[in-house]
């Protein structure tokens, strides 16, 4: 279908309305997400590969949408490998995730998942275990937590103490560990350090600083990588000062890096999540009441953050806009605000459920829809959804 040809997301929530009320729902537009990873995947350097990190939306129909157009999944449970294996997908999967039961790594290796993120010493032993056990071989990329990481971003993961990943001071003696095992192969390393960050230099950096640490193990080391994992972390700019990630300048700057940094034997693996699915989602929610409360304009919504958590969460506020719905049908005065700043908050029995913080709005009515962009990524499947028992969403597709 030719772009000028389709139905705009608005007039499609628009027609929706009239069959869903009080509407509160879910957009993907899946096209724009085809031509979005097409565009990633046709911008990345040819030794790079692009896997989709399945956590930041788990949609059935996002996962078929964008899997002839990547080279893996990241998945971080064994529900999301189970989802996979329904789709029947044919792309390589690795495994990451702080927490692995037995049985997730069990199944990891029975079910050939391509890479296991190790990310402790004792989950480092169990996998030697399984592998005996089963007598089946895996392979394996520790997961390190660096002593540096990118500055600014929105989450740090990495470059302090957290639950991931390995300390970088032992690396030695885990990579010593697994290369005396005859059924482990050690093919490389992952380094996933931040979530959200908007800075594309520092992020160049960072990966340049991962490359020359796996320089570094080779050759202390004897190993012979072929896997390196920098993880996700590309942002989207929520609030308005934000600056966006500059993508272009990201992959114009990492072609230099590898030029001067990779061997050429090695694959420099990206698993994007928010960055890749963020922009193709919507989330639509029909106003329901208008209030002054203490000085400050409240308009409250037939939905909230337990169906879409983030950026809310963050204490930030969410880029909206206002759709206009004309149809009126009680005989009672109708609620509205006019060039006034409001705050955007849902229906829960909490302070907390806001997800916009007075914000200009020119205007806004009973009745309404407030359309939240970019919400197609740790949206509704973050979402403590049954909080209050409140109906779930609908879901809606533009395919």
């Amino acid at each position: 279908m030719k772009t000028k040809e389709r139905i705009s997301i608005v007039d499609s929530i628009v027609k929706w309305k009239n069959y869903h009320k009080p509407f509160c729902a879910y957009v993907y537009d899946l096209i724009e997400l085809t031509n979005h990873v097409k565009n990633l995947k046709g911008s990345l350097p040819p030794q790079c590969e692009l896997f989709y990190a399945m956590k930041a939306n788990p949609d059935q129909n996002i996962l078929k949408t964008i899997a002839p157009y990547i080279d893996g999944f990241e998945i971080a449970s064994l529900g999301e490998m189970k989802k996979l294996n329904h789709l029947s997908i044919p792309k390589p999967k690795v495994l990451s995730g702080p927490v692995k039961t037995d049985e997730t790594l069990k199944e990891a290796i029975l079910n050939e998942v391509d890479i296991i993120h190790v990310e402790s010493a004792w989950e480092l032993e169990r996998i030697l275990f399984l592998t005996e056990q089963f007598q089946k071989e895996a392979r394996i990329a520790l997961r390190i937590n660096l002593q540096a990481t990118i500055s600014g971003a929105r989450l740090i993961m990495a470059g302090k103490p957290t639950q991931f990943g390995i300390d970088e001071r032992e690396v030695g003696q885990l990579i010593q560990i697994a290369q005396q095992h005859p059924l482990v192969e050690l093919v490389g390393f992952h380094f996933h350090s931040v979530s959200n960050n908007l800075d594309a230099e520092a992020h160049c950096t960072f990966v340049s600083h991962c490359l020359k640490k796996v320089a570094q193990w080779e050759r202390e080391n004897n190993l012979h990588v072929s896997y390196i994992n920098v993880g996700g972390g590309v942002g989207i700019h929520y609030e308005k000062d934000d600056k966006p990630f500059d993508w272009e300048l990201f992959t114009f700057r990492l072609k230099e890096v590898l030029h001067h940094e990779a061997k050429e034997t090695w694959k420099v693996i990206f698993e994007l999540g928010r960055y890749m699915v963020a922009k193709c989602g919507y989330y639509a929610s029909e106003v329901i009441d208008i209030k002054e409360n203490h000085g400050e304009h409240f308009v409250l919504i037939r939905g909230g953050s337990h169906h879409l958590r983030l950026p809310a969460a963050w204490k930030m506020s969410h880029p909206f806009q206002v759709i206009s719905i004309d149809d009126w049908s009680y005989s009672l005065k109708r609620p509205f605000l006019m060039r006034k700043s409001v705050t955007i908050a849902g229906e829960l029995c909490t302070p907390n459920d806001v997800l916009v913080r007075n914000i200009f709005c020119e205007q806004v009515r009973v009745g309404d829809i407030i359309l939240f962009k970019m919400a197609g990524a740790y949206a509704w499947t973050i979402s403590h959804h049954d909080f209050l028992s409140h109906e779930h969403p609908e879901f809606f597709y533009i395919q």
